[in-house]
C-alpha cells in the first residue's frame, strides 16, 4: 500500500528530479516507510511506500524488472500473487523478492495487459516500458485505489492523490464549475470530474497507454465491468447459500496475506461482524475497532445510532482485543480542516467518523478489514430500488434519475448556482446521470432488469465514492483498508444470483427520502428484507441476533447536532456572507435551505454537511 506520482513530457522534453521530489513529498503520509524515484528521458516516476508484504529493500519502488524492460510505481495489494507466482515459476520465470509488486511486473511481461483480469485485489499503477518507450496507467476493477491525472500543455501529470498533481510547478488550482454542479446534483461525481479544474479521476477497471508524439494516447480501454443479471439456470436456495458461504470465507482468508498485523473495523452490524468472525479464526489476538457517539443531545431515531454495545458483544464472541472512540458534536469541527485536506474532493455522505476510526486503528497496525461493498453487491438498499418496481415510462433511467437529486430541490438548483450560471450553461445533470449506464442497462424494462440496473448504478457510483473516501481517510493515517466483499470470485458470484436471493418482498418496498433518519432501520423493521443470501450466509459465522439484525448505517446524530450543539458552528461557517462558497453560490438561496433545517421545518442534513465540506475545501485549496 503506497502512493504513486509521476509526469511524462509527451513532447520529449527531459524530466527533472526536483518536480517529482515535490510530488512524492506531498503524499508522504501514504507511505512513510520509504520513498523513491526514477527519472529518465521524458518520464519522472515517484513512489512512497507503506511496507505490508515483503518488508525488505528488495520490494522497494519504483521497481525494475530483472530484464530491465519495465519500471513500475504501484499502489495496492494483489491478494492472489502467490498463486500467480507459482504459475509463472512453473513457466520458467525467476523472482528476487517475495513481493506482489514483482509478481505484477512479471505478469505484465508474460501476459501483457491481459494480466489485469487475472489480478484479484486493489491497485493503481504507472508502468514504464523502456523497450517500447510506452507508459501505462491502470486501476483495479472496482475503483478501490484512486488515480488522478491532468494534461498541462504537452505534459501528462498523475498521482494517487490530487495533492501530488498540485505539487507539480505547472499545475494551478481553481474551481471546476461543472464539478461543483455535479457534486451538488448528486453529492458525488459520476463522471471523471473533480472539484479541480482540468484534474480528472482515471476510470476504474481501465488502462491507458501513452507515447511521446503528436497523438500521445496509444490506447485507452475498459477491461472489465459489472454485469448484474439473472442466471440462465436457477439453482436451489441452499446451493446458492453453500457457494456464498464458501466464497465469503475464501475472500476473507485470501485478504489476510500480510507481513504485518491485521485488525478489523467492528460496528456491531452483520457485514463487519461476519468478516471479523472469519478472520479471527485465523488471526490470534486480533484487534477490532468501533466508533461510537455521545447521544446526550440526540433525539428521535438518532438515539439509536451508537453501536458500541453490539460491537463489544461481537468482540467477546470473536475473542478480539477491542478498542473504541466516542465522538461528540465538537469533534466534527475539529476534524474538518484536516479531513477536507485529505479528502481533496467531498464525496458521498458524512465521513468524519471514519477519520477518527482510522486514526484509532492506525495506532495498532498498518492494515484493517472493512465491510464496505456488501450492501452494493448483495442488495442492501431496497428502498432505493423503489422506482424499479413501478411501471417504467420510457426507460429505467427516466424513472430513477429524480431519486438521486440528494441535496437541492430541483426548483432551487439554478437559483443556488446563479453566480456561476454562465460557466455551467452546458451542464446537464440528466445527461451526467444517464452516462453511467451502458445502453443495454439503460433500456431495461422488466422489474428484474431494473433492479439489476439499480445495483449496477450503486456499484459504479455510490460504492466508488465510498471507496475513494475510505482510501483517502485511511491513508492519511498510514493505514491500509482491505475490503473482502470486493473479492473477484465473490463479486462474480453475487452478480449472478437471482434477485429473490437479495430482496424477497418486492411489493413491500417503498421509497424513503435519503435525508430521512435511520431509513435503513425503518425499512428493515417493516420488511425484514435486503441482502437475503448474505444474511443466511452470515448465520454460519454469527449468532442469529447479529445475522438478522436490522440495518444501521454508520452515521453520527448530525441532524440533531446541526440544529443543537453545532448550530453556532453551522451559522458561522456557511451562513456568513463572507464565506468563500458565496463566490459560487447564491447567499439567499443557501440561507433559505439551511435555515429550513435549523428551524426544524426540513431535514437538510446532507446539504449542510456538503456545504461545510465545500467551505473547508475552499479554505484549504483556493
Amino acid at each position: 500500500m503506497c502512493g504513486v506520482a509521476g509526469y511524462f513530457n509527451l513532447d520529449g522534453h527531459p524530466a527533472d528530479d526536483t518536480a517529482i521530489a515535490g510530488m512524492v513529498k506531498a503524499i508522504n503520509h501514504r507511505g512513510p516507510d520509504s520513498q523513491g524515484q526514477c527519472v529518465e528521458g521524458a518520464l519522472a516516476l515517484g513512489h512512497t511506500r507503506l511496507s505490508i508484504i515483503d518488508l525488505t529493500d528488495q520490494a522497494r519502488q519504483p521497481m525494475e524488472s530483472q530484464d530491465g524492460r519495465y519500471v513500475v510505481s504501484y499502489n495496492g495489494e494483489i491478494y492472489n500473487f502467490r498463486e500467480l507466482r507459482s504459475e509463472l515459476e512453473a513457466a520458467g520465470e525467476k523472482f528476487r523478492s517475495h513481493s506482489d509488486t514483482e509478481v505484477l511486473l512479471v505478469s505484465i511481461k508474460v501476459w501483457g495487459v491481459r494480466a489485469l483480469n487475472r489480478f484479484n485485489g486493489m491497485f493503481a499503477f504507472a508502468l514504464w516500458d523502456r523497450w517500447e518507450k510506452k507508459l501505462t496507467l491502470a486501476r483495479d476493477r472496482y475503483g478501490i485505489k484512486p488515480l488522478y491525472y491532468t494534461f498541462v500543455g504537452k505534459t501528462l501529470i498523475f498521482g494517487s492523490e490530487i495533492k501530488a498533481l498540485l505539487a507539480h510547478p505547472q499545475v494551478g488550482t481553481s474551481l471546476n464549475p461543472h464539478g461543483l454542479a455535479e457534486y451538488l446534483s448528486f453529492q458525488n461525481f459520476f463522471s471523471k470530474n473533480t472539484l479541480f479544474k482540468n484534474i480528472h479521476l482515471f476510470p476504474r477497471a481501465s488502462y491507458a497507454e501513452f507515447r511521446i508524439g503528436n497523438d500521445p494516447v496509444v490506447r485507452k480501454q475498459q477491461y472489465w465491468d459489472y454485469q448484474f443479471e439473472e442466471p440462465g439456470h436457477i439453482h436451489s436456495d441452499s446451493q446458492y447459500e453453500e457457494e456464498g458461504r464458501h466464497l465469503l470465507e475464501q475472500a476473507v482468508k485470501r485478504q489476510l496475506v500480510s507481513d504485518v498485523s491485521i485488525g478489523s473495523y467492528l460496528s456491531g452490524g452483520m457485514d463487519s461482524g461476519a468478516i471479523t468472525s472469519i478472520a479471527a479464526r485465523s488471526l490470534p489476538h486480533m484487534h477490532t475497532f468501533t466508533c461510537g457517539f455521545d447521544l446526550s443531545s440526540a433525539s428521535g431515531m438518532e438515539l439509536y445510532f451508537d453501536e458500541r454495545d453490539a460491537a463489544e458483544r461481537m468482540s467477546y464472541l470473536c475473542k478480539t482485543e477491542h478498542y473504541e472512540v466516542v465522538l461528540k458534536a465538537g469533534d466534527m469541527e475539529r476534524a474538518l480542516p484536516r479531513l477536507a485536506y485529505h479528502l481533496e474532493e467531498p464525496r458521498v455522505g458524512q465521513s468524519y467518523p471514519n477519520y477518527y476510526a482510522a486514526r484509532l486503528a492506525s495506532k495498532f497496525g498498518k492494515v484493517v478489514l472493512s465491510g464496505a461493498g456488501g450492501d452494493e453487491i448483495f442488495g442492501g438498499y431496497p428502498w432505493r430500488y423503489h422506482r424499479a418496481l413501478t411501471t417504467p415510462t420510457t426507460s429505467f433511467t427516466d424513472d430513477y434519475y429524480s431519486f438521486w437529486q440528494r441535496l437541492v430541490p430541483t426548483e432551487q438548483f439554478d437559483s443556488l448556482l446563479s453566480p456561476i450560471k454562465s460557466d455551467i450553461r452546458d451542464y446537464s445533470a440528466r445527461e451526467t446521470f444517464s452516462s453511467v449506464f451502458p445502453s443495454q442497462v439503460a433500456s431495461s424494462h422488466s422489474t428484474t432488469d431494473a433492479i439489476n440496473a439499480c445495483l449496477y448504478f450503486e456499484a459504479s457510483t455510490f460504492l466508488q465514492g465510498l471507496l475513494i473516501v475510505e482510501d483517502k481517510i485511511s491513508m492519511s493515517h498510514g493505514l491500509e483498508t482491505r475490503v473482502p466483499f470486493l473479492d473477484n470470485d465473490l463479486v462474480d458470484f453475487a452478480m449472478k444470483i437471482p434477485i429473490h436471493m437479495k430482496i424477497r418482498h418486492l411489493k413491500d418496498t417503498t421509497r424513503l427520502d435519503e435525508n430521512e433518519i435511520a431509513k435503513g432501520s425503518k425499512h428493515f423493521q417493516r420488511t425484514k428484507d435486503g441482502k437475503v443470501l448474505l444474511r443466511n450466509v452470515a448465520s454460519s459465522f454469527l449468532p442469529k441476533e447479529f445475522a438478522k439484525r436490522e440495518k444501521q448505517g454508520f452515521s453520527a446524530p448530525d441532524a440533531s447536532w446541526f440544529k443543537g450543539e453545532s448550530i453556532d458552528f453551522v451559522r458561522n461557517t456557511i451562513l456568513d456572507q463572507d464565506a468563500k462558497i458565496f463566490e459560487f453560490l447564491d447567499y439567499k438561496t443557501t440561507s433559505t435551505l439551511v435555515e429550513s433545517h435549523l428551524s426544524g421545518q426540513q431535514n437538510r442534513r446532507l446539504l449542510i454537511w456538503s456545504l461545510l465540506n465545500l467551505e473547508a475545501w475552499c479554505e484549504q485549496f483556493l
